[in-house]
């Protein structure tokens, strides 16, 4: 009997071997399966016992499918009601296209079609079909103009081992389950089978996840079939299943798991991610597994792993999603912590699953082994190391007398920048009473990011946030990505703050709305911000001071943090302007979280109007200001399109002194216009109309980041609207390499 069982592209060599191993014949690794050869016994034995196959196929016919027509007449040839029982259901699961048969849907309905009649012209009744949960499963393989066709033995994939059910609960969302065949690759790749022949095998899983690689690992040390918890196969039902030689093989397994359940083997388990390792500890209950794992931090594993027995070390550096590069230089640091203790024993590999070759520079080692693979769309690879070839292209930098990992040996000039600005930087802060200031901003080309210190007042704490400028075209991104992830290393240490309270940014156009829309529409609901005598503190955010004023901030957003940095001097102007009319009024347009708000209302306006089209924004400039003792009637939060809003004022009796509008560079949002907003297009306009807002002496000002901003002074001067621009005299001094950084203008009306 022929069978073909299917795997991931790249596991073909690997199930090879393994199928060889449980003494299959006829073995042949092909593109996404192998093929083997034998009697019944030998597919339930691969049903039971293969840990990379994902499903198993007797192949009943090759047949000719040139088109439907060829196809039908082959299928109805072959002698179904020997297969499938009477009363039984079937679905037919297709594959592949050729010239006449394009579309996979129609060749498995065809396919079908071709069944069921050949059934009813045997028996007089058609069987009932059940595509989710059939009694019969059948393959169609089209390649080319042929077609395989057999009886699906697996029924689910094998790589559903029959416990994944038991191991989710709450507070595991963002843990990303890794499908155990992969993990049992992982295994295979790193010779795991080899340390358990050896007897006492010890396995360290840096990153335990959802605990796939543990139970893969602890499965194959306890000599316990992965297929023993599934109580469901594609053959149960099949009209030539063989119950009696799968009970015995079924016996057999259970006899061997038991008598190995004592078996000496040492499962160490950690993570970075918060969850992970009880959902480990799920996972292994649930599989039946009586184990308990050692349990390690991640900055004490390079320690432990020191001190064990030859150990085969798994680390799945996969699971970082791509926006969030702070967790994978977190991952590859402690790879890389791991490697250099790992490459003390001689007897030790380490095995990796993660993107491109980042882990070789995390180890500083050649891998002895790779295996390309596809994890959804994404690319990957596993690559096993040994002892010997780790570390030999090891990179670090030593940073406050500790020695960092990094991926690129330039990076010893960034760590030295940084070290040498943030000094000078800190210096210069405490003079001017500053606490929340930028320390960098891409003083070295090739490290092109910003970074921004945050010190807490009323909330203790330091963090920082990091902002990467998107790299030019012909920049290598696969460089660029590792001198980001080498930034994120060495930042934290330089700048003495938590890893973990390190927050990440790119610089890029974004599409539809303002930042402030946008920004509104990912905060929480129902944040709680209002209650007598108290201003609520919403999860995740934290207090700052600047210039006698404490501010909400918060980075969890992954967008702007609630405070504009480079508009601290306007913000000090805005105060000293209101000093000059006492009980005036001020106008916040586009006011986002309503800071300038503030400042005016401690520089003594006797009432202010904050307008911004997000209410999450409004509801944190409220909680800004009631935070500072400014909570009356006097102080009016209006959430409205600016533009539109702007436009009806005009036409109205009300009028302010002093007017601040901080307009977007640019907006899709339809709540804007219908043309959308562009800052260079529109800015006269919207200008015209906030002077028309201005009392006899009032004053606007007028910003706005657009780096290549010209205002239309022609235009604006036919409107009778006078600009002096004093963006020298609002870019602080720890912007001064960014002069652009915004562009700031009084406005007056002649």
């Amino acid at each position: 009997m022929e069978f073909i069982a299917t795997c991931p592209k790249g596991f073909e060599p690997l199930l090879a071997g393994e199928l060889s191993s449980l003494q299959i014949g006829g073995v042949r690794p092909l593109r996404g399966q192998v093929s083997f050869s034998g009697e019944l016994r030998d597919a339930y034995r691969v049903c039971l016992w293969s840990r990379l196959a994902s499903n198993v196929t007797l192949v009943l016919s090759r047949i000719g499918a040139k088109d439907a027509d060829e196809l039908y007449e082959g299928l109805s040839a072959i002698s179904w009601e020997d297969h499938v029982p009477s009363g039984a259901t079937i679905a037919v699961r297709a594959h592949g296209t050729n010239a006449k048969l394009r579309n996979s849907q129609f060749l498995a309905l065809h396919s079908k079609d071709a069944i069921v009649d050949r059934l009813h012209a045997r028996r007089g009744a058609r069987p009932m079909v059940d595509p989710s949960s059939p009694d019969v499963g059948v393959v169609v393989r089209l390649s080319r103009e042929k077609a395989l066709v057999g009886i699906d033995l697996s029924g689910e994939p094998l790589f559903r081992r029959g416990y994944e059910s038991g191991t989710r609960s709450r507070g595991e969302g963002r843990l990303s389950a890794r499908r155990p065949d992969y993990a049992a690759a992982m295994l295979d790749a790193g010779g795991w089978y080899r340390y358990v022949r050896h007897g006492s095998p010890v396995l360290v899983d840096t990153f335990c996840g959802t605990g796939s690689v543990a139970v893969e690992a602890a499965g194959v040390a306890l000599d316990r079939a992965p297929g023993l918890l599934r109580t469901r196969w594609g053959f149960s039902k099949w009209a030539q299943n063989d119950p009696k030689t799968w009970d015995e093989l079924v016996k057999e397994a259970s006899e061997r798991a038991r008598a190995s359940a004592e078996k000496d083997f040492q499962l160490v388990i950690s993570d970075t991610r918060r969850g992970a390792v009880e959902a480990t500890r799920k996972a292994l209950r649930a599989s039946g597994l009586d184990l308990e794992p050692q349990e390690s931090a991640p900055t004490k594993l390079p320690e432990l792993v020191s001190e064990l027995a030859d150990a085969l070390v798994v680390a799945d550096v996969a699971w970082p999603d791509e926006d969030a590069p702070a967790e994978e230089a977190r991952a590859l640091s402690v790879l890389s912590a791991v490697s250099e203790k790992v490459a003390t024993k001689a007897g030790s590999t380490i095995v990796t699953l993660g993107p491109g070759d980042v882990t070789d520079a995390a180890t500083g080692g050649v891998p002895e082994q790779t295996i390309d693979v596809l994890l959804g769309r994404d690319q990957a690879s596993i690559r096993a190391y040994a002892t010997e070839k780790l570390l030999s292209g090891h990179s670090s930098v030593t940073v406050g007398g500790k020695e960092l990992p990094v991926l690129v040996p330039a990076s010893d000039q960034f760590a030295a920048r940084l070290a040498k600005v943030a000094k000078a930087r800190a210096k210069w802060a405490a003079s001017e009473d500053v606490s929340c200031y930028r320390v960098y901003d891409a003083d070295l080309p090739d490290y092109a990011v910003s970074i921004d210190l945050y010190v807490g007042s009323l909330t203790r704490g330091r963090w920082l946030s990091i902002s990467e400028y998107a790299p030019p075209k012909g920049i290598d991104r696969n460089l660029a990505h590792r001198r980001l992830l080498d930034v994120l290393t060495i930042a934290p240490q330089v700048m003495g703050v938590d890893p973990a309270n390190v927050s990440l940014r790119v610089r890029r156009r974004a599409k539809g709305g303002s930042q402030y829309a946008e920004e509104g529409k990912r905060q929480a609901k129902g944040n709680g911000w209002r209650r007598r005598g108290h201003v609520e503190l919403p999860a995740g955010a934290h207090l700052v001071d600047e210039g006698g004023l404490t501010f909400e901030v918060n980075f969890s957003q992954r967008l702007d943090c609630g405070i504009f940095l480079d508009h601290r001097d306007t913000r000090a102007m805005i105060r000293e302007m209101m000093k000059q009319t006492p009980g005036g009024s001020f106008l916040n347009l586009f006011a986002y979280t309503g800071t300038a708000t503030c400042y005016a209302a401690d520089g003594g306006a006797g009432h202010t109007t904050t307008v911004d089209l997000s209410r999450p924004s409004l509801e944190w400039a409220r909680r800004n200001m009631e935070r500072n003792g400014f909570d009356g009637d006097e102080h009016e939060f209006v959430q409205a399109d600016i533009l539109r809003w702007v436009s009806e004022q005009r036409h109205g009796k009300r009028r302010w002194d002093l007017v601040f509008c901080d307009a977007p560079t640019f907006s899709n949002s339809s709540s804007m216009r219908s043309k959308g907003w562009d800052v260079q297009r529109d800015h006269a306009e919207l200008i015209i109309d906030i002077s028309r807002l201005l009392t006899r002496a009032g004053q606007a000002i007028f910003s706005c980041n657009l780096r290549t901003f010209k205002p239309d002074l022609e235009t604006l001067s036919r409107a009778g609207v006078e600009l002096e621009d004093i963006t020298a005299k609002t870019i602080p001094e720890d912007f001064a390499r960014n002069p652009r950084i915004h562009h700031c203008y009084i406005v007056t009306r002649k």
